[in-house]
Formats: C-alpha cells, structure tokens, sequence
C-alpha cells in the first residue's frame, strides 16, 4: 500500500502532486491512470471542458489523499510522453471508476474525444 499528501503542479514536474484529473506525480515519477480519460485542463478545447477537468483534477487529490492506495500495471508500461500508465485502487476499487461514476471522467478506449 502506498500513501502520500498530495497537493497540485503543473505539468513541469512536482513531488506528490495532482497535475489534472488523470495525471499525478508520486515518489518522483510521473503517472498516468491508464483506465480512464478526464477533460484537459492544459489547453481545454472549451470552457466547459476546463471547468469539468477542474473539478476532476480537485476530486483526484482528494481521492488520492483519501488513503491507501496500489499502482496496478497494465499491458503497456508508459505512455508516449513517458508518464507511467496504472491503474489507481484502493480497497480493490478503481478510483479511474469512481471518477466516472461520478461524471468526471470516461472510461479510456484507446482514443482521446473531444469534451466539447
């Protein structure tokens, strides 16, 4: 089981930090949660867009705070911009599917849609 405080960075690097709503520093390393896709808040296509990925990127660091959680690998180990790809669990939960369930992400299809 792993834990951290999560706080928010921006794409350029961090310790332990929420960069949106599927994208988090911890221990060093980048990570990408591989189950799901949640609206960009880098360059979001619309308002709408970088209002829903705002309210994703807040709701990960308070799942991720909310305790302690596994970094489960997938069949690819990162992603083109080198961000390691897991799937985030706590208790056997995914929380890429809390996120959904909750209306701030989708689930990861192999390719990105717009959100606008």
């Amino acid at each position: 089981m792993l834990s951290a405080q999560f706080g928010f960075c921006h794409s350029g690097g961090g310790t332990d930090c929420v960069v949106d709503g599927d994208t988090f520093w911890f221990g060093g390393a980048k990570y990408r949660i591989a189950d799901i896709d949640t609206p960009e808040t880098h360059g979001p296509r619309c308002a709408a867009e970088g209002a829903l990925g705002a309210q994703a990127t807040q709701r990960l660091q308070v799942l991720l705070n909310a305790g302690p959680f596994t970094l489960e690998s997938v069949d690819r180990d990162v992603d083109r911009y080198g961000r390691s790809l897991r799937v985030v669990t706590r208790g056997g939960s995914s929380i890429g599917e809390m996120l959904v369930a909750e209306g701030l992400a989708r689930e990861w299809d192999g390719a990105r849609r717009p959100w606008c």
